[in-house]
């Protein structure tokens, strides 16, 4: 009969048992994205008919919220967009399964990142002190919210501004826009895991302030560059037009001003904490 495991102490645990241990925490993670992505595959009609095919509608949200606006500041119905001129094709015999397969995986991780996160939390909590335990309890709430945000801003807005342009974009009236599933599929998954992972910007600045590569000086300092690639990197997410990389660049500037007052709040604590430390 298999005895209970019993909780080592972390501190006297090897390098292989640490290795078993995050062994233990990979399956665990996953497992929950295999399952998220399995129910994701059985409702396959949501998720392409609903989710992956509502941007290249003209009925959706994005789209009648530009026509509302065109309307509003009386310019007709100049943004109102009555259909998408492409359609989309297999051309390949597994075509359709295995695009059925990989967007399942991937819906299945963005379902199950908050369990993702927890488990990451798991492995690395007990290395951690109790005050840095204490005020990291939190992260996986606002490590998910900035997640799911960013996922939320690249299906809304980044997805139908690029689809609209590129769906639409023509070199010559003898070529017809015909895009294969593979192509159009990974526009909208480039463009909604890279928000979501640009979006934990806040959280990567504040792990870095707390080992000490990142400080609230220097990223005041390097502001300016800053700003230049963050527009090098929405004029490569995004059409090619300014407004477009104008709306992809405010969210992505504020975060980075966000940054910089989180990592002066961390080197502030810092501080603090070596005074009161200091005999």
């Amino acid at each position: 009969m298999r005895k209970n495991k019993i909780k080592k102490d972390p501190q006297s645990m090897s390098f292989l048992d640490h290795l078993e241990e995050l062994r233990w925490h990979l399956i665990r993670a996953t497992s929950a994205v295999m399952i998220a992505a399995t129910i994701a595959f059985i409702a396959k009609e949501f998720v392409f008919d609903i989710l992956i095919f509502g941007p290249k509608k003209p009925d959706f949200p994005t789209y009648k919220g530009l026509c509302n606006l065109s309307k509003l500041l009386g310019l007709d119905e100049s943004l109102c967009f009555k259909e998408l001129p492409f359609s989309v094709q297999s051309r390949k015999v597994a075509g359709q399964f295995s695009v059925h397969i990989w967007t399942s995986i991937t819906a299945g991780f963005i379902f199950a990142f908050p369990y993702v996160l927890f488990e990451f939390w798991r492995f690395i909590s007990p290395a951690m002190h109790m005050n840095e335990k204490k005020y990291s309890k939190g992260f996986i709430i606002i490590c998910s919210f900035l997640f799911f945000l960013g996922v939320l801003f690249g299906y809304y807005i980044i997805t139908p501004l690029s689809i609209n342009f590129l769906g639409g974009y023509q070199v010559s009236k003898e070529v017809l826009n015909e895009f294969d599933i593979d192509s159009y599929i990974g526009l909208v998954r480039a463009s909604v895991i890279a928000c979501g992972l640009i979006f934990e910007l806040p959280v990567i600045m504040f792990f870095l302030a707390k080992v000490g590569l990142v400080t609230p000086q220097f990223l005041r300092k390097y502001r300016k560059f800053a700003l230049v690639i963050v527009l090098i990197l929405s004029a490569i997410i995004t059409p090619p037009d300014i407004a477009s990389q104008v709306i992809v660049a405010i969210p992505i500037l504020v975060l980075y001003e966000i940054s910089i007052i989180i990592t002066k709040i961390v080197v502030r604590n810092q501080n603090k904490n070596l005074k009161n430390t200091t005999p």
